[in-house]
């Protein structure tokens, strides 16, 4: 085992490492753990914004396709709230579009002009206007 203390002169902290992995020098794991530190912020983010809660499929080209779907629809929505100058958060906005998914009024019109104050309790009555 290796102690390893590193500080960063970024954030004037110092990190303690602790690493079974003689290869590389002091720097190099403090590097590697800075980025798969950041690797983990990103699938925090992915889990808070886009709602990943698990994958469909275990092979690398199946969970590659299921985030860049997801990171795409995202990155859609917000497009469509900048552009349509929205000051809905893109949440909100993705759960507008949910409960008017089937419906064949323009996105301008469905973004705008109704007044969304609970999303949640227009989905259920919607639903029981519906019959489920």
């Amino acid at each position: 085992m290796r102690h390893i203390k590193y500080y960063d002169s970024e954030t004037q902290r110092e990190f303690v490492f602790l690493t079974n992995n003689t290869d590389l020098d002091a720097l190099e794991i403090a590097l590697l753990y800075k980025k798969r530190w950041e690797v983990e912020l990103f699938f925090n983010w992915m889990k808070q914004h886009l709602r990943i809660k698990s994958f469909w499929g275990t092979t690398v080209n199946a969970v590659k396709i299921q985030i860049y779907c997801t990171i795409i629809s995202y990155c859609l929505v917000a497009i469509i709230g900048n552009k349509l100058r929205s000051k809905r958060r893109i949440y909100e906005i993705l759960q507008i579009l949910n409960i008017s998914l089937l419906d064949k009024t323009p996105v301008r019109e469905i973004l705008t002009d109704y007044d969304y104050k609970d999303v949640k309790e227009l989905k259920v009555k919607q639903l029981k206007i519906n019959g489920f």
